[in-house]
């Protein structure tokens, strides 16, 4: 028995050779991950944090809507003559989006109730005119204009007071011109049918038929 002992002995040593050590797996994992933690930590400490969004997806900024304008051109103080103040409300719409689109617009002519009717839409138009004129020294094309001259039909104030008395400061509201800039009318052309015969052939060929 005592010849076999070194054999036993070189088995016993080389079978334990081939066996990992039951917690190597074990020790190297978390070796794996103590590195990782310590890597990732020293990453996200060198770089800026960065936006998720791509700056190609970033959404632009949505240009502003250009609204239609108005404006009310005073003769109170000057009744057939644009003073200082029309002047001024006149620049202010000249500086719109809507004046700079090109669309149609209006002037509204209006007078007091003193006179007869006829005479006030006379002067009603005149001082639209007077409107007019102005815009197209300032550049607005005349074509773009209309002139409405409603008279004395549309106060904007009494034109006397509750006793009957004449009331200088509601009239003088009354003599105005009210000023609308539209936008311009977007002509869409109808839908192109492709391969569309033409009536009048079509009616042609039709009528060669026997």
């Amino acid at each position: 028995m005592t010849r076999f002992a070194p054999a036993a002995i070189l088995l016993s040593a080389t079978l334990a050779a081939c066996q990992p050590p039951a917690d190597g797996n074990a020790i190297n994992a978390a070796d794996n991950a103590a590195h990782g933690v310590d890597a990732n930590a020293a990453d996200n400490g060198g770089e800026q944090p960065r936006s998720i969004l791509r700056p190609d997806v970033v959404p632009e900024a949505m240009e502003a809507k250009v609204e239609p304008a108005d404006a009310l051109v005073s003769f109170g103080a000057s009744p057939m003559a644009l003073d200082d103040t029309a002047k001024a409300a006149l620049d202010t719409l000249l500086a719109t989006p809507a004046i700079k689109e090109g669309g149609p617009v209006t002037l509204r002519g209006h007078s007091d109730s003193r006179g007869n009717d006829g005479d006030n839409k006379v002067a009603s138009r005149i001082r639209a005119e007077r409107v007019r004129d102005y815009l197209v020294a300032k550049g607005v094309n005349k074509g773009r204009i209309s002139i409405v001259a409603l008279g004395e039909a549309r106060p904007a104030a009494p034109n006397a007071t509750e006793d009957g008395k004449d009331d200088p400061e509601g009239r003088a509201k009354n003599r105005r011109v009210e000023v609308h800039v539209a936008l311009p009318t977007i002509m869409v052309p109808p839908p192109v049918v492709a391969n569309q015969a033409d009536p009048a052939q079509a009616s042609a060929q039709a009528g060669s038929k026997p």
